[in-house]
């Protein structure tokens, strides 16, 4: 199985003014493709090729491999939580999760130096525990 790039659900410029069309358009086409074009070569004719992506960033142990896979997922992941016309601030269960993580402004500090701390833009995420809590987690 090779990967291929996604197709957008919106165009590039949905997102605006928080995130500008040409930065959707090259992290789509030349970030999120050599992402996909690296991670290719790296799984072709070894035992992970066919593999689902999880199953491929789960078993990665080099660098090259381990960041183009997550690289993928990372950006896979990113185009589908993207909501165009979406809400500046969280509401609803998310907003009383973060409120009780400390606060929204704790939150966008922690989730900051979380983000920071990752290889490339750096990809932290606002995770779901199964007892309901929020926590922030990152993907290689």
């Amino acid at each position: 199985m090779s990967f291929n790039l996604p197709k957008l659900d919106y165009a590039y410029n949905a997102l605006e003014p928080i995130i500008d069309a040409k930065t959707m358009e090259i992290h789509h086409t030349k970030h999120h493709q050599a992402y996909i074009d690296n991670l290719n070569k790296a799984i072709e004719g070894t035992n992970l090729e066919g593999k689902s992506i999880e199953e491929i960033c789960k078993a990665a142990e080099a660098p090259a491999l381990r960041n183009n896979g997550g690289g993928h997922y990372n950006h896979s992941l990113f185009w589908e939580i993207l909501t165009p016309n979406g809400a500046k601030e969280p509401v609803g269960n998310v907003k009383k999760a973060i409120e009780n993580y400390g606060g929204f402004e704790k939150f966008k500090a922690d989730f900051s130096e979380a983000a920071k701390t990752r290889f490339g833009s750096g990809w932290a995420w606002l995770c779901k525990k199964e007892n309901g809590e929020v926590e922030i987690c990152s993907t290689p």
